[in-house]
C-alpha cells in the first residue's frame, strides 16, 4: 500500500499493511535531531504519510521590537521564549471595535500560492489543508482569553457576533482550499486543558459546536475527510464531534486520556492520530521504553485501522534525540 492508501484505510477503519504515521518537530527538536543524525535534511527521508498545507498568510517582523512578529489579524506574537508559536502580547480587538474591525481577506492569494507546487510534489501522500485557530482560539487571540470566556457567559451578543465573523472568514478559506486537489481539511482549535474543557461543555455546545459543524459539513459535502486538532481532555465531546462529521481526532494525548479505552469506545467512529507521549516518554523515558510504547500503540490501537501513529504533538525541545530516533525506527520498520 502507498502512504495515501494507508491513511485512507485507517480513516475507513480497515487494516492497512502498516499503520500510517506522521511526525513533526518544533524548531529546537528539529535542530537537535539533525545534529544527532548528522543530516540537516533528515526529514525528507522520514516516510511521513501526510502532506499538510497551511492556509496562513506569513507573519511579519515588528520593526523595533526584536523577537515579536505580527500576524494578518494584527495580533502580535512574542517568540523570544517559544520560537514556534509564541505568546500573544497585545489585544487586537475589543468590544467597542468589533463592528469596525476589518478581518483579513480570506481569499488573499498568498494563502494558497504554495498549494499547486506542494500538491504536485506530494507524491503518494495524503494531502490535508490546514486551518489553525479555527474558532475559539481565533477569538481569544484577538480579544483576550478572559474577555472571550466572560462574554460567553454575560455578553452573548458580543460573543455571537465575534464567533460569526470568524465563521464567515473560515468558510471562505475552506471553500478555496477545497477547490484544490486535497484529500481532507484539518481544523486546529484547542478547547481543553489537562483535566477538562476550558469553557465547559454547555458553553462549547452553545457557541462552538453549531459553528464548527458548518465548517465540517462543508468539507463532508465535498467528499473530503475532516481532521481536527484539539489539545487537552475533551473526551466528553467525542459523541458531538462524531455527529458533526469529524473523521480524525488529534492529538490523542496519553497524559489526559486512556488511549486504549478511548479507542475501544469510539474506534468504530473516529480515527485517532497521535498517542505517543511527548510529556513523559520522549523527554524522560529510555530508548527501550520508547520502542515498547510505539510498538504497543501500533499493535493495539492500530488493530483494525482507525489509527495514525504520531507523537501527541510536535516533538518538543526537551525530547531526547535517541528516543525520537528509537520511535522513528519502530514506525519505519513495521
Amino acid at each position: 500500500m502507498t502512504p495515501r492508501e494507508r491513511v485512507f484505510a485507517a480513516v475507513e477503519h480497515r487494516q492497512p499493511d502498516a499503520v500510517p504515521f506522521h511526525v513533526t518537530f518544533t524548531a529546537p527538536a528539529r535542530e537537535a535531531l539533525a545534529r544527532y543524525y548528522g543530516d540537516p535534511d533528515f526529514e525528507s527521508g522520514l516516510g511521513n504519510c501526510l502532506t499538510i498545507l497551511r492556509t496562513r498568510v506569513p507573519f511579519r517582523d515588528v520593526e523595533g521590537v526584536p523577537g515579536v512578529q505580527e500576524d494578518e489579524f494584527g495580533v502580535r506574537w512574542d517568540k523570544t521564549l517559544d520560537s514556534d508559536i509564541g505568546t500573544v502580547c497585545n489585544t487586537s480587538l475589543t468590544r467597542d471595535t468589533l463592528k469596525s474591525y476589518r478581518f483579513p481577506d480570506p481569499r488573499d492569494p498568498r494563502r494558497f500560492a504554495h498549494f499547486p507546487a506542494a500538491l504536485k510534489e506530494r507524491g503518494n501522500r495524503f494531502a490535508v489543508a490546514s486551518l489553525a485557530f479555527t474558532m475559539f482560539e481565533r477569538a481569544w487571540t484577538l480579544a483576550g482569553m478572559e474577555t472571550v470566556l466572560m462574554a460567553m457567559i454575560d455578553e452573548p451578543d458580543f460573543a455571537n457576533e465575534l464567533f460569526d465573523r470568524i465563521l464567515e472568514f473560515d468558510l471562505e478559506i475552506v471553500r478555496t482550499a477545497l477547490s484544490h486537489d486535497v484529500d481532507g481539511m484539518r481544523f486546529g482549535d484547542d478547547w481543553g486543558q489537562q483535566r477538562g474543557l476550558i469553557m465547559g461543555p454547555a458553553l462549547w455546545r452553545k457557541y462552538i459546536l453549531p459553528r464548527v459543524s458548518k465548517l465540517y459539513g462543508l468539507v463532508r459535502a465535498k467528499g473530503k475527510r475532516v481532521f481536527i486538532h484539539s489539545c487537552g481532555q475533551i473526551e466528553e465531546l467525542f459523541p458531538d464531534l462524531v455527529a458533526a462529521g469529524v473523521d480524525v481526532f488529534n492529538p490523542f494525548q496519553p497524559e489526559v486520556m486512556d488511549v486504549e479505552s478511548v479507542k475501544a469506545r469510539y474506534g468504530s467512529d473516529l480515527t485517532f492520530f497521535g498517542g505517543i507521549s511527548t510529556q513523559k516518554t520522549l523527554p524522560y523515558g529510555t530508548e527501550a521504553q520508547t520502542r515498547e510504547e510505539t510498538k504497543r500503540l501500533i499493535d493495539r490501537i492500530g488493530k483494525g485501522g482507525g489509527y495514525i501513529a504520531a507523537p501527541a504533538h510536535d516533538i518538543p525541545k526537551d525530547a531526547k534525540p535517541e528516543n525520537v530516533a528509537a520511535m522513528l525506527e519502530v514506525l519505519r520498520n513495521q
